[in-house]
């Protein structure tokens, strides 16, 4: 006999605020005042409220709510690459930085497609989001129209019309060509990142300007921010012309470490290696990545708070803050001399 499935039962229901007054015993404007931190409430009353709440279940009605203030409690986060260690390092800080300060985070991973940003920017927007962070995939392009309006923090871009937060690449850059030179390299290679990235070509301009100066610049190619190499980089590799290579990020020297293996070479034995940005893979990688560090948790919490800061203060001049860089020694980096 087939057994009959067991008598559904519907979900609890949920709480009101006003049954929370009611057994708190204070009238709702002050569980109203106590549950949304606002108000005139003593401290021993708010505690009380809060605690009866919690035994009921209390969960304030979010959508209620945003009908009522025009604010969601909720921010949203453009990223351009989830495959990057760099970027869920970032995410976690933002997403912390955020509930500390009582919102939630809408995140969505913009797969360095332009297309893939209109639509995340769009959607955020429609779904009314109280502000957002941004890291654009480039310097151009139609996303500023779109989310004209909003409170919005730029990461890693200069772009005008919005607060920056960003660190100074062109140094980094410098850092890295200065460390090869002082370890006796002469013929030293750059691997950009994308043109189109702001950040990438001063990463890169910081590392040629200084090699142009006190060594020589072998040769200069570009790459996605990825671990496969495009074919001109790989030509630069196979020419065996240079001692030392900067790469400008961590996935595309892993990447470059990868195929000079390939080519029956050793890092750090016959090319030496720097990246940049020190994701969690560089210390892990053999030989363990020497590199330039990116204060990314220091960035991500600026990044909130200057968007805290701007969505409570429209009218306030635009704020650039610039983040210093250092190298980080490892293992990558043959001395000659």
């Amino acid at each position: 006999m087939a057994k009959s499935d067991p008598p559904t039962t519907d979900p609890p229901r949920r709480a009101t605020l006003k049954e929370v007054a009611k057994a708190a015993g204070v009238s709702l404007a002050s569980a109203s005042y106590a549950i949304n931190g606002a108000g005139s409430v003593g401290e021993a009353t708010r505690e009380h409220i809060l605690k009866v709440a919690a035994e009921l279940g209390y969960r304030p009605n979010q959508s209620a709510k945003a009908m009522k203030t025009g604010k969601t409690g909720a921010i949203g986060l453009i990223l351009p690459d989830l495959t990057n260690p760099f970027f869920p390092s970032l995410a976690q800080v933002v997403i912390q930085a955020a509930r500390a300060h009582g919102y939630s985070v809408f995140l969505t991973d913009t797969e360095g497609s332009a297309e893939a940003e209109q639509r995340a920017v769009s959607l955020l927007v429609d779904h009314g989001v109280d502000g957002v962070i941004w890291f654009p995939i480039a310097d151009d392009g139609p996303v500023g129209k779109l989310i004209e309006g909003v409170p919005t923090v730029v990461l890693d871009r200069n772009l005008p019309g919005y607060d920056v937060i960003q660190a100074d690449y062109a140094e980094g850059g410098r850092l890295a060509a200065e460390h090869l030179i002082a370890a006796g390299h002469v013929n030293i290679g750059v691997i950009s990142g994308p043109h189109a990235a702001s950040s990438a070509r001063q990463r890169a301009e910081g590392a040629i300007a200084t090699i142009r100066e006190r060594a020589k610049l072998t040769w200069h190619v570009h790459n996605a921010f990825s671990l496969d190499l495009e074919p001109p980089v790989t030509e630069a590799l196979e020419r065996r012309a240079a001692t030392a290579v900067i790469a400008g990020a961590d996935l595309i020297a892993i990447g470059a470490m990868r195929h000079i293996r390939s080519m029956g070479l050793s890092v750090p034995r016959d090319v030496s290696v720097v990246g940049f940005d020190d994701i969690p893979w560089a210390q892990l990688h053999t030989p363990a990545l020497t590199t330039i560090d990116m204060p990314v948790e220091d960035m991500a919490a600026a990044a909130v708070e200057t968007l805290i800061r701007r969505m409570g203060a429209r009218a306030e001049p635009r704020r650039r803050v610039v983040f210093n860089v250092e190298l980080v020694e490892r293992e990558s980096v043959r001395v000659l001399k």
